[in-house]
């Protein structure tokens, strides 16, 4: 049997809450969200830097609401993406390395939704990648599930929990 190492004993968790964000080079942390509904989580990774982000948005356009977008930019994606990007390029992030993962944008509460903020919020987070000439290389988003998401910038390993399954995805 292996001797355990010290990595674990160190390792953290950063919890990123709705219409927040959060960056990283620590290999030691991972970057979760808990329970994506309508809302869409954009995971970033790059892995020669090992770094991470996290956007949790809730909102498809500030213009619903310009002060909250002055006070929670990470709410809205056309606020958020932005902040996000250049928050993962301050950790030393590469754009031209970046692997994306989307999760959420679903109709929890209902299948006939009126205002379809999911399907709205993945619309606009999509163009706006688009604009920046990025992609998403994974996507587990749409349907009536919540999705709960953790990366782990050691390892690039994105793990993906619904009410009936746990699956990984590996962005490295």
């Amino acid at each position: 049997m292996a001797a355990p190492t010290i990595a674990p004993l160190f390792a953290l968790r950063v919890v990123v809450g709705v219409g927040d964000m959060s960056a990283s080079n620590n290999p030691a942390i991972t970057l979760s969200t808990y329970a994506l509904g309508s809302c869409v989580a954009v995971l970033l990774y790059d892995p020669a830097s090992q770094a991470g982000a996290l956007l949790h948005l809730m909102l498809p356009e500030s213009k619903l609401s310009p002060e909250k977008a002055l006070a929670q930019p990470a709410m809205f994606a056309d606020t958020g993406l932005p902040m996000t990007l250049r928050s993962f390029q301050g950790v030393r992030g590469d754009l031209t390395r970046v692997r994306i993962f989307l999760a959420g944008g679903a109709s929890v509460f209902c299948t006939n939704d009126t205002f379809k903020i999911g399907e709205r919020n993945l619309r606009a987070t999509t163009g706006l990648l688009s604009r920046y000439g990025l992609r998403a290389h994974h996507a587990a988003v749409g349907g009536t599930i919540n999705r709960t998401v953790h990366l782990n910038l050691g390892t690039g390993a994105v793990t993906l929990k619904t009410p009936d399954a746990t699956e990984t995805w590996l962005l490295a």
